[in-house]
């Protein structure tokens, strides 16, 4: 690729990176690697193999690590450097800075001190899910990480059951079973997601169905790789409160709370601490 630098305006430039095809990038992004005069990147060793791919030179420009782990002690030696009117290109690891990424602070410094911050558009791994997981996207949300921690994450997914939009989060390999299981259980059983692994790459794989039968898939088979999971927003069975109440009646007469809950959960759709809830009231009161 013919390369032709040019000056840049003093500033922080955040550029995009491929989330796995390295031919993603932009041409925009490549202008400014080839230009800025400060390199910033999340993880050095994938910019500058990035950069080797697409024939853009380093030259004497330095390239610098800039991750959660020492943006404190960098962000002031980079601060100098636009004090000095120096552009400054900053590139996460792999998609969008800005979303989960420790760029984060460093642009918030940047504006703070006066300093231009501009975005050059790119690759994103939950806009890429976003659109090939079949699920609306005129309403989305996009809920980062879930913590490690069972209970944690249960109550966080407890405060997304409810949203009006399609919610996507990002996950790591170990904890996908774990999940999704606890999605189901908090969530409904019956609502729609998506799993999708490796965007772009070789592997690219992108499982789709109800919470409860990805759980069951998940619990079995080891998936590898970058995940997103897209989960469909709550929808509101047609079904009355009174209606509910007599389907669990019946059920209750030949199971326990615990089964009649899972079972009307899976066939109504409806978030299955609910129903567990009126079934334990029912069964009190009998």
């Amino acid at each position: 690729m013919n390369l032709q630098p040019k000056k840049l305006d003093p500033g922080v430039y955040l550029l995009a990176t491929p989330i796995g095809t390295a031919r993603d990038i932009t041409l925009r992004a490549l202008d400014i690697l080839a230009s800025a005069d400060v390199l910033v990147a999340e993880d050095t060793r994938s910019l500058r193999r990035l950069m080797e791919i697409h024939g853009v030179p380093l030259g004497d420009r330095p390239l610098l690590s800039y991750h959660d782990h020492n943006g404190a002690q960098m962000r002031p030696r980079l601060l100098a450097f636009l004090a000095e009117g120096k552009s400054l290109a900053y590139a996460s690891e792999a998609g969008t800075p800005m979303v989960a990424d420790p760029g984060f602070d460093l642009a918030r410094a940047a504006r703070e001190d006066g300093h231009p911050v501009v975005s050059a558009p790119g690759p994103s791994a939950v806009v890429t899910a976003l659109t090939l997981a079949g699920l609306p996207t005129d309403r989305f949300m996009f809920a980062g990480f879930l913590p490690n921690a069972k209970g944690a994450r249960r109550k966080m997914l407890e405060e997304l059951c409810d949203v009006p939009a399609t919610v996507a989060f990002y996950e790591s390999p170990k904890r996908i079973a774990a999940m999704l299981a606890d999605a189901a259980d908090v969530m409904g059983e019956a609502r729609e997601v998506a799993v999708c692994r490796e965007l772009t790459k070789k592997f690219e794989e992108v499982l789709r169905g109800t919470l409860s039968e990805l759980a069951a898939i998940c619990a079995e088979r080891t998936l590898k790789g970058e995940i997103v999971v897209v989960i469909d927003r709550a929808r509101s069975p047609n079904i009355s409160e009174v209606d509910l109440e007599m389907k669990l009646q019946l059920l209750l007469k030949e199971m326990s709370v615990r089964d009649a809950s899972d079972a009307l959960a899976e066939r109504t759709g409806i978030k299955r601490r609910k129903i567990y809830q009126m079934a334990l009231a029912l069964s009190q009161n009998t």
